[in-house]
């Protein structure tokens, strides 16, 4: 029987709205643009309940095409993969078959868990200087937009390999219900229709994206429009019966390396044997006990993981669940340790097939003790020594630190079945329409853009995230899966948003964690987060945030475009929330 509803959960956290006129100097409006920002949010998260399986996704046509598999009995990554066809086609501008991701899985049977790692590869001919012209870098708009910035997607082989792992229901199966979406159509939903009108004169450059985003007069679709889309039907059903090695070595490879070698402005250097060389990666997931849990997530290339658990670490030193949610005191410790994980991040945090890193030293349990001794819920923000630290036993190189925060676009996958696995996918192609290059019917990346532009600092030293031929870039990821002590999963969690995604996922496990928060609740709590010492970033100018500026924290306030997923997992109970910055839905039974 099913048993799922759309509930409105009572928000249990109150905030007052103050007048702009009332706000300190130190608040100040955030007026930069916000590539994929949040459109329209809703008053509350959308949420459901179920016993026995549940999945949560930022699109309801995606959502539904997973439960949809799940329904029939097939498992998790089944359900991914008919999540992830629906989505590349329905919020296009966030994730596709042109892009890259990071996955958790968690394997009930084996009581396993496993990491996999599609983040895309630079070209073996990309070096330092990929972005620089004329002896400076290049700007990001123009380097985002260009072919250089496109990475060689993981996504196709990510989806083979893992239902080849681990999946129940038959490959052709899963990829039925966006087929059908893409040759009979679907309405523009508020949010594409508004990104596509933000990013109308960049799309109408690139004549396969203008012919499908633009009606015929060049104006950017409206929403309702009924949108098909004959070329992405025909790849899904190649792809359904070929595999992914029609991405590499195969047609679609070839046309994704024409297209990039082709942009009229900074032509990409990606190859034929670029496409056949990509291969998908197993990582170990990195994980760390947070008071009575243990807490998982993607490890590098990835920085997401590193930076959750090292605040997380950091923050046990102290009783945030008496200190509670409506207390500065709790926000300034949040923000404080956000801000020295990402100095530690900024400094070590690369691709470790080509880089030598700390990794899980920067967990090192007297390390994170040392680095909350500098916390102090009595100071600002500014007041703390907020720089890189020396974790024990490190003795590699050096760098210099990284000036480089990837782009705010991406995805989030939330899925339990009923056999009890558990999968986190944070998917991407980067900023909103990635690098506005569409072939097939799917849009390119511009993850190479994550790299730093600047491969040296002033010191002469290098930058742990420089450009090199086949390196993963960096990325802020954290796909999240967190289990009791017996080693059970009890949630899992994971958001879009960019280099903010630590921030956005760190606060919701403190909500959930320490002060008992309902999950919808903690979704649609406005965002706080820090990523240096020189202010704490605010969605809304509200109570905490005036008595934060009132003692002397400098904030800015802005948009904040999270796109958070989530499951709390019970033995009879299951409840998944989906952020309301965004169109997302639960769904269960």
């Amino acid at each position: 029987m099913i048993d799922f509803n759309y509930m409105v959960f009572k928000r249990i956290l109150q905030v007052f709205t103050l007048s702009l006129a009332l706000a300190p100097p130190a608040l100040a409006l955030d007026a930069r643009a916000h590539p994929e920002g949040a459109s329209a949010p809703a008053a509350y998260a959308q949420s459901a309940q179920a016993k026995d399986f549940m999945i949560v996704t930022a699109n309801p046509l995606a959502t539904k095409a997973g439960y949809e598999i799940l329904q029939r009995g097939g498992n998790a990554v089944d359900a991914m993969v008919a999540a992830q066809a629906v989505l590349g086609l329905t919020e296009p501008q966030s994730s596709g078959f042109g892009g890259g991701a990071f996955v958790l899985y968690y394997d009930a049977q084996e009581k396993r868990l496993s990491g996999y790692d599609g983040r895309e590869t630079a070209p073996a001919l990309a070096g330092p200087y990929l972005f620089h012209e004329n002896g400076a870098p290049m700007a990001f708009r123009a380097a985002q937009r260009s072919g250089k910035s496109v990475g060689v997607p993981g996504v196709p082989r990510l989806l083979e390999d893992l239902h080849q792992r681990y999946g129940q229901r038959t490959w052709m199966e899963l990829f039925q219900p966006a087929t059908t979406l893409a040759e009979e159509g679907f309405a523009v939903s508020p949010r594409l229709a508004t990104l596509i009108a933000d990013h109308a004169a960049s799309l109408g450059k690139n004549p396969a994206a203008a012919r499908y985003f633009l009606d015929a007069q060049g104006a950017p679709l409206a929403a309702g429009a009924m949108l098909r889309n004959p070329d992405y039907a025909a790849m899904l059903k190649d792809f359904a019966f070929s595999g992914a090695d029609i991405f590499y070595g195969g047609p679609y490879g070839e046309r994704i390396v024409q297209a990039i070698q082709n942009v009229p402005a900074a032509p990409g250097f990606m190859t034929d044997e670029d496409m056949r060389a990509y291969a998908l990666k197993t990582r170990r997931p990195v994980c760390a006990p947070y008071r009575v849990y243990k807490v998982c997530s993607a490890a590098e290339p990835s920085s997401g993981g590193l930076a959750v658990l090292q605040a997380l670490g950091m923050l046990e030193a102290f009783d945030l669940k008496a200190l509670g949610a409506e207390n500065v005191q709790s926000w300034r410790l949040i923000a404080q340790a956000s801000a020295l994980a990402f100095a530690d991040r900024n400094q070590y945090v690369a691709d470790p097939d080509f880089v030598k890193t700390p990794g899980v030293l920067l967990l090192d349990p007297a390390y994170l003790a040392q680095r909350a001794a500098l916390l102090d819920a009595d100071k600002p923000l500014a007041g703390i020594d907020i720089q890189a630290g020396t974790p024990p036993l490190w003795d590699g190189a050096l760098y210099t630190p990284s000036a480089g925060l990837d782009a705010p676009g991406t995805s989030h996958i939330s899925i339990v079945d009923a056999a009890g696995n558990v999968l986190s996918m944070t998917t991407t192609i980067e900023s909103a329409f990635g690098a506005h290059i569409m072939v097939d019917g799917y849009l390119l990346n511009n993850e190479l853009t994550d790299f730093d532009f600047q491969p040296f600092g002033a010191d002469g030293k290098k930058v742990a995230n420089m450009v090199e031929g086949g390196k993963r870039p960096r990325s802020s990821m954290a796909p999240v899966i967190v289990f009791d002590l017996a080693g059970k999963p009890v949630m899992t969690i994971g958001s879009a948003g960019g280099s903010n995604i630590i921030g956005y996922v760190l606060q919701r496990l403190v909500a959930v964690l320490d002060w008992g928060m309902p999950l919808p609740d903690s979704l649609a709590m406005p965002s706080r987060l820090a990523k240096s010492a020189q202010k704490i970033e605010v969605e809304k100018n509200d109570g905490i945030s005036m008595a934060l500026a009132a003692k002397g924290d400098a904030l800015l306030q802005g948009t904040m475009n999270s796109g958070l997923t989530a499951i709390l997992i019970r033995e009879d109970n299951k409840i998944g929330a989906a952020d309301p910055r965004r169109e997302g839905t639960a769904m269960g039974e």
